[in-house]
């Protein structure tokens, strides 16, 4: 019993004396693969932030909208509908807009012309995506990389060792190893989840423009009320 005490208390000694590291150490451990996937992490905020909030702006739609719009081409307001899609800054009321701008044409190219808007607005909208796609790919690539490196950097100090074997030559290229994987993984993680995130906002919003080009198309064929 005594001996096992003083071994716990042995360990207890050690574990106070170990020093702590920073972040900012942590982080220079690493290696030089922790800078490019610092700027990955970077990007893939500014991304998926800037993504969000545009794609939540052209979502935004007031659920009275097209009830005007078929107010007005049916009082023969056509100005007006054009007025109200101009003030309306999203990629269905541009949709509209541009259908409202045929009228007086054959309903097929009315229905080509929305069509030709909307795949506009919705490339608009996935703009940035690929590069979001990569970096969830490509950042635990990095990360691996490092992994690799970092086994061939704690292997060559070992050999120029003599074979002697002592953590503190492992202890370098095990860091590079260990921690640009998980640097990998918390930048790679992250841009996956939120690019999924985003293209399912873009098609519930394409659902969304799809639903009220039918309803606008539905406006142009009723019967004109005299």
């Amino acid at each position: 019993m005594m001996i096992f005490m003083q071994a716990v208390e042995g360990t207890a000694e050690v574990v106070e004396q170990s020093p702590s590291m920073s972040f900012g150490e942590l982080f220079m451990s690493g290696g030089w693969l922790m800078w490019p996937l610092l700027i990955l992490g970077g990007v893939t905020i500014f991304i998926f932030v800037e993504r969000f909030l545009a794609i939540r702006k052209a979502s935004g739609l007031d659920m009275n909208f097209m009830n005007r719009i078929r107010d007005f081409i049916s009082d023969g307001k056509i100005a007006a509908a054009q007025d109200l899609c101009k003030t309306t800054d999203t990629p269905i009321a541009r949709m509209v807009e541009k259908g409202i701008e045929r009228i007086g044409r054959p309903m097929s190219d009315v229905q080509s012309a929305i069509e030709n808007v909307a795949n506009l607005e919705v490339s608009k909208l996935e703009n940035g995506l690929p590069f979001l796609a990569t970096i969830a790919g490509g950042a635990p690539m990095l990360g691996f990389l490092g992994t690799v490196l970092g086994l061939v950097k704690a292997f060559m100090n070992l050999s120029q060792a003599g074979g002697t074997v002592d953590m503190s030559l492992l202890s370098s290229g095990m860091y590079v190893a260990m921690i640009t994987t998980v640097a990998g993984l918390i930048v790679g993680i992250p841009a996956y989840f939120g690019y999924n995130y985003l293209v399912a906002r873009i098609e519930r919003l394409v659902f969304q423009m799809e639903a009220n080009s039918i309803a606008f198309m539905d406006i142009l064929n009723q019967p004109v009320e005299k």
